[in-house]
């Protein structure tokens, strides 16, 4: 039996109180509980997002429940450190003339 990675996602799940945070651990897993700000952060399945956070959503203890953009976003950062040196330099010939 060969291990799979999973898709997975984070929720951000406001609360109204914090007495309430185990019973979010039946959803998905607890990786962070803010007791100032009063929010969780829940790793889910990402294939089951859409669904969980209507869930959620319809809780009594729940605010709001934001989906992580991170998914969304490209972490390939191949050539970036150079435009940026081709812009300090073309800023610092601009600022000699």
């Amino acid at each position: 039996m060969a291990f799979e990675m999973q898709a997975r996602q984070s929720l951000i799940v406001y609360t109204y109180s914090l007495k309430q945070t185990r019973q979010l651990k039946r959803y998905g897993t607890v990786m962070y509980v803010s007791k100032k700000m009063r929010y969780v952060v829940l790793y889910v399945n990402q294939a089951d997002v859409a669904s969980l956070a209507e869930q959620l959503g319809k809780l009594r203890f729940v605010k709001r429940v934001v989906a992580s953009k991170r998914p969304e976003i490209s972490e390939t950062f191949n050539g970036v450190a150079e435009e940026m040196a081709a812009d300090k330099q073309s800023e610092t010939e601009d600022d000699d003339e």
